[in-house]
């Protein structure tokens, strides 16, 4: 298995206690930054709560999260180039690569890009001989040459991303023309009762769970307060346009707890 080089220092398993004592120093780091301290705070986070991110994803979302990516691979167009070479970024520990690379008469390739090693190095024990090669990269300045894949997708990772619009861009250069980007990310229901139960949900039960479960003090409360911020589905649409895309649509998923975004380059 091959790991191409992280930038800065995080091609290295950060050592639990070194990392905690700084980054456990204060629940503002909860609020997301912004520049290049959000990528520092991104790779921080993920690093450090990589041994119990898989555990914490299902269990929190009720296993709705499988249905999502399974939802979003239907989406990919995959089928027009069964033997293509695809982009999963913000690969996290591969569960989008998994679904993908699971599907019958796929015989492509998977590059999974990720620039917290550590959960990368998490979730190999799950590939086997699958087609799936981790890449440890930066989805701002991926390290592919334009053109390049068949599709593109992205599982609840564009929120993190320090400059949103760059990212964008970044997917658009490396797609060939008339293939798609699907991104999935986390939004807030629009129906108002929905939403104050998803909200109490979201920002009381899910980062106290998480605290407990991950023995991390604050990465969980990051989580709703960076969908806070998040451009909503139509925004997001709109981003999409402008960074290149020539169609981008979006529907909602689960009541809008979740919106899955579809951009043809």
């Amino acid at each position: 298995m091959v790991f191409y080089p992280c930038p800065e220092a995080s091609d290295r398993l950060l050592t639990k206690e070194a990392t905690r004592r700084e980054s456990m120093s204060t629940h503002e780091q909860a609020r997301p930054s912004e520049g290049p301290r959000r990528a520092t705070q991104v790779r921080r986070i993920f690093s450090e709560i990589a041994p119990r991110y898989d555990l914490l994803n299902h269990l929190l979302s009720l296993n709705v999260d499988r249905r999502w990516r399974r939802r979003a691979i239907d989406e990919l167009e995959w089928e027009k180039r069964p033997e293509g070479i695809y982009l999963d970024a913000c690969a996290g520990t591969f569960d989008l690569s998994l679904e993908l690379a699971g599907r019958d008469g796929f015989n492509g390739r998977i590059l999974a890009s990720d620039f917290a090693r550590p959960m990368l190095v998490e979730g190999r024990h799950k590939l086997g001989d699958l087609p799936i090669l981790p890449v440890c990269g930066d989805s701002q300045q991926l390290p592919f040459p334009d053109d390049h894949f068949d599709g593109a997708m992205v599982a609840f990772g564009v929120r993190n991303l320090a400059d949103l619009s760059r990212g964008l861009r970044e997917f658009a250069r490396v797609l060939k023309p008339g293939c798609r980007l699907v991104i999935l990310e986390f939004s807030e229901p629009p129906n108002p009762v929905l939403r104050r139960l998803y909200l109490l949900y979201f920002r009381r039960i899910l980062p106290f769970v998480g605290r407990v479960v991950s023995g991390h003090p604050w990465a969980y409360t990051y989580l709703p307060e960076s969908v806070k911020e998040f451009p909503d589905p139509a925004e997001l649409g709109q981003l999409m346009k402008e960074a290149g895309f020539e169609e981008a649509s979006w529907a909602l998923l689960t009541g809008g707890i979740a919106a899955l975004h579809v951009g043809k380059r």
